[in-house]
C-alpha cells in the first residue's frame, strides 16, 4: 500500500479521517500514533508531521497534514464517489463552509467541554473547574442548536450538503458526528432532548457502520467503563489510569 494513515483513536478529526478511507474504499495502511504513550513524539512521527499532532498521512511517502486538508487531497486524487466531495461548485462549497464553521463551533466547544469536564481532572487528578465547564457548556449547547436549525435547517435537511430535498452523506457529516461523539465520555449525551440531532447522528451512523462503530470503539469503552466520571490515577511505580 502506498497510503499510510497515522491516527489515535481518541482524537476526533483522526477518527473522521480514518472512517472516511475505509467507507470510501480507499486502500491504506493505519499505524496507531497513540498520544498517551507520546509515539506522536518520536523522531519519525515528526518527520511526517513537525507539529507532532494527528491525524497525518503519507502518501507513496509524501506527508499531508490537517484533517480537512487530507480529506480534500483524499477526494481530489483517489477513485471515490463524487458525494463525498462534490465536484458541482455550490455542494462543495457547503461542504468546505461546514468544515471551516466547525473549527471554531462543533469541534472547539465539544471538544473543550470533553476537556475541562474529563481529560484535564483526569491527567491532573484534580477537581473539575466549573466555572470554565459551565462556560462551555453555555457554548456548546448554542453550537448544537446551531447544527440543528442552520446546517440541518430543523430536520428539513437529512445531512449537511447535497440537494436540499434528499441531501447527501460527505465528508462534513462525518467530521460533525465524530466531534459530537467526543462530549458522550464526559457524560454529556448531545442527542438527549434534541431529536433533529438524535435522528441525524444516527442516520450518519448507519450509513457509515461497520466502521463508525469499529473506530469509535475506545470511545465507547471508555463511556462504559467510566461513566462519564473522571478516572482515578492508581499511584504506583506504573501510575497509570487504574481500568
Amino acid at each position: 500500500m502506498t497510503l499510510k494513515v497515522f491516527a489515535d483513536l481518541m482524537s476526533q478529526p483522526a477518527r473522521a479521517v480514518l472512517i472516511f478511507v475505509r467507507a470510501a474504499g480507499i486502500p491504506h495502511e493505519f499505524e496507531n500514533v497513540m498520544l498517551k504513550e507520546n509515539l506522536h513524539k518520536t523522531p519519525e512521527y515528526t518527520k511526517v508531521n513537525p507539529f507532532q499532532v494527528v491525524p497525518a498521512i503519507t502518501d507513496n511517502g509524501v506527508p499531508v497534514i490537517e484533517s480537512c486538508s487530507i480529506l480534500r487531497y483524499l477526494a481530489g486524487t483517489k477513485p471515490i464517489e463524487d458525494y463525498w466531495y462534490p465536484k458541482e461548485p455550490l455542494l462543495q462549497a457547503r461542504v468546505d463552509s461546514y468544515l471551516s464553521w466547525q473549527h471554531l463551533n462543533t469541534r472547539w466547544n465539544c471538544a473543550r467541554y470533553f476537556q475541562v469536564s474529563w481529560l484535564i481532572p483526569m491527567m491532573k487528578q484534580e477537581p473539575i473547574d466549573t466555572e470554565a465547564q459551565a462556560s462551555y457548556l453555555i457554548q456548546m449547547e448554542k453550537t448544537l442548536t446551531d447544527i440543528e436549525n442552520v446546517w440541518l435547517e430543523g430536520g428539513k435537511r437529512k445531512y449537511i450538503a447535497g440537494a436540499k430535498e434528499e441531501g447527501a452523506l460527505s465528508v462534513a457529516d462525518i467530521m460533525a458526528c465524530c466531534e459530537l461523539e467526543q462530549p458522550s465520555m464526559a457524560g454529556y449525551d448531545v442527542k438527549k432532548g434534541r431529536p433533529v440531532l438524535e435522528e441525524y447522528m444516527l442516520r450518519v451512523k448507519e450509513d457509515l457502520n461497520p466502521h463508525y462503530d469499529d473506530v469509535h470503539k475506545v470511545v465507547y469503552m471508555m463511556i462504559e467503563k467510566f461513566g462519564g466520571q473522571v478516572p482515578t490515577i492508581k499511584k504506583d511505580k506504573d501510575y497509570k489510569i487504574k481500568m
